[in-house]
């Protein structure tokens, strides 16, 4: 998966054009993430991603019958182009991503049928002669790459199975458009639309039959890892306090409002 605001020169790798490529990994400074006030988050990580972001979901797009896609993302910043979650270069929560994790790693579409593993060439930690190699001298992939294209395949499986998950919550119209409303400590108001969020009324109205398929499917669950991890908004607006002039702790609403999704992911 490649994200526009993450990877901004994301090149298939080639075992001849690459194979004296090295990677500076581990990687220290998350710059090239500052951008990302949103990030996809599959469902098999809502019980990790619930303590330290709010997931909510966003419009993504259609599918070929022109059906509106719903994916769900952790949110990491306030406004366009701000990740709350550095501090410098260090990422502020104890879990990341996958999506981030695999970075400067993604997987593109090469066409209809095929897709390759990518590298993002932007990143700093391509331009140095030492570090880990994605190619022995050979070209046959190092343990690295390997282990990458294990990782990525994984999530890409993830993906398609939180697709179905949201395909069901748009079956039974459980998805309700939400605005949230914080008053900044200099008393000026700051909103953030263009989400989807859970509607608890719509979802204590379904009916024993439904529940039950819900509970043994997982999807019982998942809904209250997404309602548990609302409370993390506080966070990012405490986050997002910090950086404006201090003088009284904000305050946080959430409110229905019927808005297009806005949202990066």
């Amino acid at each position: 998966m490649i994200n526009q605001n993450l990877h901004l020169q994301a090149v298939p790798l080639d075992r001849n054009v690459h194979r004296d490529l090295t990677l500076q990994l581990p990687i220290a400074d998350w710059a090239p993430a500052a951008r990302l006030n949103a990030i996809f988050v599959a469902a098999a990580e809502f019980a990790d991603v619930c303590r330290d972001y709010p997931i909510v979901f966003v419009k993504a797009g259609q599918d070929p019958d022109g059906k509106t896609l719903i994916a769900p993302v952790a949110i990491t910043g306030l406004v366009q182009d701000q990740n709350l979650y550095l501090d410098g270069g260090a990422w502020r929560a104890r879990y990341v991503p996958a999506v981030v994790r695999a970075y400067p790693f993604a997987i593109g579409r090469l066409d209809a049928e095929r897709f390759a593993v990518c590298v993002d060439m932007s990143w700093p930690g391509t331009q140095g002669s030492s570090g880990q190699r994605v190619f022995t001298p050979e070209g046959e992939p190092t343990p690295l790459l390997e282990e990458m294209q294990k990782h990525l395949e994984a999530v890409e499986g993830e993906v398609q199975r939180t697709r179905l998950v949201c395909s069901k919550l748009q079956e039974l119209d459980l998805l309700r458009d939400m605005r949230f409303d914080a008053t900044m400590p200099d008393g000026s108001a700051h909103s953030v639309d263009g989400f989807l969020t859970i509607d608890e009324t719509k979802a204590q109205a379904l009916s024993d039959a439904q529940v039950g398929e819900l509970h043994r499917s997982g999807l019982l669950g998942l809904i209250q890892l997404h309602w548990v991890s609302m409370g993390n908004m506080r966070r990012l607006v405490d986050w997002f306090a910090e950086r404006r002039p201090a003088i009284a702790a904000p305050a946080v609403a959430a409110n229905d409002q019927q808005a297009p999704a806005s949202a990066s992911a």
